[in-house]
C-alpha cells in the first residue's frame, strides 16, 4: 500500500474542503490515488448529508441583504448553535441571501437548484452538511421591493431578523421601527393581519374569565370585548407602545402620525420560531449506552 503522506492529505482536503480525517481515510481505502481518493469522499459527504436530512435544524441565524430599493431576509438552520457561528455556514448564508436579493426565486423548492459556487445551491449545501457534519437547510425567506426605504436590523446574534419598508419619516425612525419590531414582536401592522382563530382563542378565555364574576351579561359582553381589544393593540404594531416613548403612552401609530410617516410592510423572523426541539436527557443516554455496553 502506497504511504499517505501529510502533503497528499493537505492537496486532498485542499481539493476536497473535507476533513483531514475523512481525507486520510479515502486516501488509505484509494491505495494512494488521488483522483479515486476525491470520488470517495464525494460519495461520503452525499451519505452524510443523507443521514443529517431527518435531523431537526432548529438552530442557525437570520440573514439580511439589502441592495438599493431590493431587500432579502432569509431563516438558515442548523442542528447546534455551535455550527450558527461557523464561518463557513455563514458564508453559504450570505451567499443566498444575495441570490434571493438579486431576485427571480419564486420560492425554497426553486432555489435549491440555483447555480452558486460553480455547482448549485443544493450541491454546496450538500457538502457544507458532509464538510461540517450536521444537517443545514434553508427554511425560508422574503424578498422586498420598497415603495419607500427599506430598514434592517438583526438582534441577538443574528437569532432575530427585521425588515421595514418605511414610507415617510428619517433615518432615525426606520431605525428605531426596526429595533422596536425585534423587541416587541409584534405579530401583524393591524387588527386585520392577525389570525382569526388567535382572535378568538382570546375572545374564548376572556368568556370564560368574565362568566366567573357574576356580572350581568351585558357587562360580561364589554369586559370580553376590552379584552379582546387589550390584546390586539399589544400584539399589532400600530397599536402597541413605542419602547423609547419618553413617556411610556405614545403609540407607534401615534408616533408615525408625528412624523408624517407610514409602514407600508415589515417581516420578522425568529430562528426556530415554530419548529419543536428536540431535548436530550444526556444521563439516560449515557445510561443507555453503557447498559449496551454490558449487554454486549
Amino acid at each position: 500500500m502506497a504511504e499517505i503522506t501529510a502533503g497528499m492529505v493537505k492537496e486532498l482536503r485542499e481539493k476536497t474542503d473535507a476533513p483531514m480525517m475523512e481525507c486520510k481515510k479515502a486516501l488509505s481505502e484509494a491505495g494512494g490515488d488521488m483522483a479515486k481518493a476525491e470520488e470517495i469522499l464525494r460519495v461520503k459527504l452525499g451519505s452524510k448529508a443523507s443521514k443529517a436530512a431527518s435531523r431537526v435544524t432548529a438552530e442557525g441565524i437570520v440573514s439580511i441583504h439589502v441592495e438599493g430599493a431590493h431587500a432579502a431576509m432569509v431563516e438558515v438552520n442548523c442542528e447546534t448553535d455551535f455550527v450558527a457561528k461557523n464561518d463557513d455556514f455563514l458564508a453559504f448564508s450570505r451567499d443566498v441571501t444575495k441570490l434571493v436579493c438579486a431576485g427571480g426565486i419564486a420560492d425554497v423548492g426553486s432555489l435549491s437548484a440555483v447555480p452558486l459556487s460553480g455547482g448549485t445551491v443544493e450541491s454546496v449545501r450538500t457538502a457544507l452538511v458532509g464538510k461540517i457534519g450536521e444537517n443545514i437547510s434553508v427554511r425560508r425567506f422574503i424578498r422586498l421591493a420598497a415603495k419607500g426605504k427599506l430598514f434592517s436590523y438583526i438582534h441577538g446574534g443574528a437569532k432575530i431578523g427585521v425588515l421595514v419598508d418605511l414610507v415617510g419619516g428619517d433615518e432615525q425612525l426606520g431605525r428605531d421601527l426596526a429595533m422596536h419590531i425585534a423587541a416587541s414582536k409584534p405579530k401583524s401592522l393591524d387588527a386585520s393581519g392577525v389570525d382569526a382563530a388567535l382572535i378568538e382563542t382570546e375572545r374564548r378565555i376572556a368568556t370564560e374569565k368574565a362568566a366567573e364574576s357574576g356580572k350581568p351579561a351585558e357587562i360580561v359582553a364589554k369586559m370580553v370585548e376590552g379584552t379582546v381589544q387589550k390584546f390586539l393593540k399589544e400584539v399589532t404594531l400600530l397599536g402597541q407602545v413605542f419602547v423609547k416613548a419618553e413617556d411610556g403612552k405614545q403609540t407607534i401609530e401615534q408616533l408615525l402620525k408625528s412624523k408624517g410617516a407610514s409602514i407600508a410592510s415589515f417581516t420578522l423572523y425568529i430562528v426556530g420560531e415554530g419548529i419543536e426541539k428536540r431535548t436530550d436527557d444526556f444521563a439516560a443516554e449515557v445510561a443507555a449506552q453503557v447498559a449496551a455496553a454490558r449487554a454486549a
